[in-house]
């Protein structure tokens, strides 16, 4: 399970707008925005899979408490993975041929 903190925080370390974070997970803005409002509740259901699902896609880790150090719930971002945009077709030719 996660928090409606940890949405709210998610959503603000990744610089998401209500309506983008809806977009990527199939919840809709208001629903998001009735999460957000609560106070200190419990996420479960499949409003929260969603959620989860699309933040943690987009590039946050969810901490459970006592996962990192000695506090409680939070998250941070992930480390970013470097991508190869690889060989353009016009360029291949046996010497690069691996």
């Amino acid at each position: 399970m996660i928090s409606n903190a940890q949405i709210r925080a998610a959503r603000a370390l990744l610089g998401l707008g209500i309506d983008e974070l809806s977009a990527a997970s199939g919840v809709s803005a208001s629903t998001i925005r009735e999460i957000e409002a609560a106070d200190n509740s419990r996420l479960d259901g499949t409003e929260a899979v969603a959620l989860k699902t699309a933040l943690d896609r987009l590039g946050v880790a969810f901490l459970s408490p006592g996962d990192c150090c000695d506090g409680g719930e939070g998250l941070r971002l992930k480390a970013r993975q470097e991508t190869s945009e690889g060989i353009r077709p016009e360029n291949l030719n046996a010497t690069n041929d691996d």
